[in-house]
């Protein structure tokens, strides 16, 4: 809901210039360095070349198929060049597969079939990956996810974690939301939050706990922010001499497979938030007898809801079952809550200060609250400006969905 939804049309770009310009930007981006030759902004992560990277950009040799390319767009296609080596990670925000660049969605854990990203960042991704580079789509049509929403005369719906956006389903669509008891009493049991100062001793203290918890008989889920984590930490449990089952984004065809196994007797699965939505875990009765199934969550999500759909995976429909938050100084969401500089900073602090460090669970959850807060002043900036640009078209006779000129 932070971005519009798009239907593209081709754009008027000459294919070759396109073509040559983004693989020259991706071959460039590296050369240049933060705060030299760039800065990049913590809220908005938009990369802005300084006068000296400028200059840098003038000195690069060009193609000859660049000849008719202004000074000023070369400097927009660095910016997304290094937008793409800094931001944008394979195995992450996307795969590739079939020599296709395809979206893998924050939110869903799944594949984003069909969607492109926006102002030119798709086509820099495929250029730093090799591959053919498509011609960057116009706007043929364009509505928000809000505005899509509010023409419908009745909305409904249900999920377990909507009481904490009630407060914006309620502004923004007149929807109030209702809490609905449980028909069991929930038995699932919160273990204290272990905090730890790098990634490689949170997923070590992981493998650890899974194997004593593997010790007893009950299943285990693990879930990760994305699919090159998924693969690390399920790496390390089979060198640790546990097999395990993974599902991601690269592994949908086996998802029902994986899903109806995972609460099976000693299972291990291993998953991104794929496995928070739309599956049901069913248990043995040997294994709800053992004490239900156990979820280990390895990092934050931007959204708390995420993570308390990842949680929602055990203790089902009164059964027993427990969970655990991992956390450590390096994870992404302090860089999302407090930028950059600031993460390194605590990072720094948390490390060297010789002090426990469950006491820096509270920071963590901190930064979490404030990447929401940051997306709900996104999620209200684009419902503003598309209403502001609504009514500016409607006033000069434009139809405002189909005449998207900006």
């Amino acid at each position: 809901a932070r971005t519009p939804l798009i239907i593209g049309s081709l754009g008027d770009e000459t294919r070759d210039t396109v073509i040559a310009t983004f693989r020259w930007a991706s071959q460039h981006a590296d050369k240049f360095e933060a705060e030299e030759h760039y800065t990049l902004e913590d809220d908005t992560r938009k990369v802005e070349l300084t006068s000296r990277g400028r200059s840098l950009v003038r000195s690069l040799p060009r193609d000859d198929e660049m000849r008719g390319v202004a000074l000023v767009d070369l400097y927009e296609y660095i910016e997304r060049g290094i937008k793409v080596h800094t931001e944008f990670f394979r195995d992450r925000q996307y795969i590739v597969r079939d020599d296709e660049v395809v979206i893998v969605d924050e939110f869903t854990g799944r594949l984003a079939e069909g969607r492109k990203w926006r102002d030119g960042i798709h086509q820099a991704i495929e250029a730093r990956e090799g591959l053919d580079v498509s011609v960057p789509t116009g706007q043929a049509a364009r509505i928000t996810v809000q505005d899509l929403f509010q023409r419908y005369r009745h909305l409904a719906g249900m999920t377990g974690t909507a009481s904490t956006s009630s407060p914006e389903l309620r502004k923004i669509y007149k929807t109030p939301v209702v809490l609905v008891p449980t028909n069991r009493p929930p038995q699932r049991k919160r273990l204290p939050d272990k905090v730890f100062g790098t990634m490689e001793e949170k997923f070590e203290a992981i493998v650890e706990e899974t194997s004593e918890i593997h010790a007893t008989g009950r299943p285990v889920l693990i879930g990760t922010r994305s699919i090159d984590k998924s693969l690390m930490l399920s790496k390390m449990l089979e060198n640790a001499g546990m097999k395990c089952q993974v599902l991601n984004a690269k592994e949908v065809e086996r998802e029902a497979e994986i899903v109806a196994a995972a609460g099976e007797l000693g299972r291990i699965t291993v998953a991104t938030n794929m496995a928070g939505r739309g599956t049901d875990v069913k248990l043995e009765q040997h294994v709800k007898e053992l004490g239900g199934m156990h979820v280990i969550c390895t990092e934050l999500h931007d959204a708390a809801r995420i993570d308390r759909q990842l949680i929602g995976r055990c203790g089902r429909q009164g059964d027993p079952g427990s969970y655990r938050q991992y956390l450590s100084l390096d994870d992404e969401i302090l860089q999302g809550g407090y930028g950059n500089a600031k993460a390194e900073a605590y990072a720094e602090h948390g490390r060297n200060n010789g002090g426990p460090l469950h006491s820096w669970s509270s920071v963590i959850r901190r930064a979490q609250r404030k990447v929401e807060r940051k997306h709900f002043r996104d999620r209200m900036m684009l419902l503003h400006h598309e209403r502001e640009r609504t009514k500016l078209q409607r006033e000069i006779g434009q139809d405002p969905y189909l005449d998207t000129a900006e």
